[in-house]
């Protein structure tokens, strides 16, 4: 049995984990950690890392980045692997993660859907295609996601950038600008409103037709269990940083 830890058990990420693991038979739930204890669960909670008595075989991370980064300290004190799911890192954010996937095996996607990381690979083939396009990348959350844009839409993002030799600029705000569009940038834009999972739409627009792509998401339930795949994945790995791509492949 693969023992555990849910980091963000409180979050309604963390509840859909909790929920999935019951469709597995190879795992087994120990823990929750969060940054309160509601009572609410069969099974213990902390708020404090020292009073952990249970050690999980894995940690699953639905949470925030400066939650994270303290539970990879713990993480990496025990040696447990960790899934990051948790999204809205920074540049420094990225740098020190990579720093303790040196001492620990870490698993970190943007999204831990699978289609979504199909999408990523197909928007690196048609940004080779259509290398000329105005690209444009459309993003709705419901109205508690609290970074902006998606970790999702960098994801894709990213990968059109990097099949095109990382020659785009990104514009996130085009509010103070008095000019007209760069053909070397990615525009971002970012809808929240309502309960809505999560939908992302790329638009290659050329002089005569547009090329798009969209992704809706219609439950956590497959956040859920990407994030349960990928702990299976990582739990017997050595140390180092993996991503979907590894996963898929």
């Amino acid at each position: 049995m693969i023992k555990v830890l849910i980091h963000g058990c409180n979050g309604k990420m963390g509840q859909e984990v909790q929920k999935q693991l019951d469709n597995y038979e190879d795992f087994i739930l120990v823990a929750g950690f969060d940054q309160i204890n509601n009572g609410n669960f069969t099974f213990p909670v902390y708020t404090d890392f020292t009073k952990i008595s249970e050690i999980p075989d894995v940690i699953i991370d639905f949470s925030v980045p400066f939650a994270s980064l303290k539970m990879l300290e713990y993480a990496t004190e025990k040696h447990i692997p960790v899934v990051i799911a948790t999204t809205g890192f920074t540049k420094e954010d990225d740098i020190k993660i990579l720093e303790f996937s040196k001492n620990i095996p870490i698993f970190k996607s943007a999204n831990m859907s699978f289609d979504i990381n199909l999408m990523s690979k197909i928007l690196t083939q048609v940004a080779k295609e259509l290398p000329d396009s105005d690209i444009e990348i459309v993003e709705t959350h419901h109205n508690r996601k609290i970074d902006s844009p998606s970790g999702t839409a960098i994801l894709l993002a990213n990968s059109i950038n990097n099949a095109l030799d990382n020659t785009l600029q990104y514009d996130f705000d085009r509010m103070q600008k008095k000019e007209k569009r760069s053909k070397k940038e990615i525009g971002f834009s970012s809808i929240r409103g309502g309960n809505i999972v999560g939908e992302h739409s790329v638009m290659f627009f050329s002089e005569h037709e547009t090329f798009e792509i969209t992704h809706k998401a219609y439950s956590r339930s497959i956040f859920a269990d990407g994030s349960i795949k990928a702990a299976k994945f990582i739990v017997d790995k050595q140390n180092g940083l993996f991503s979907m791509n590894d996963l898929i492949q």
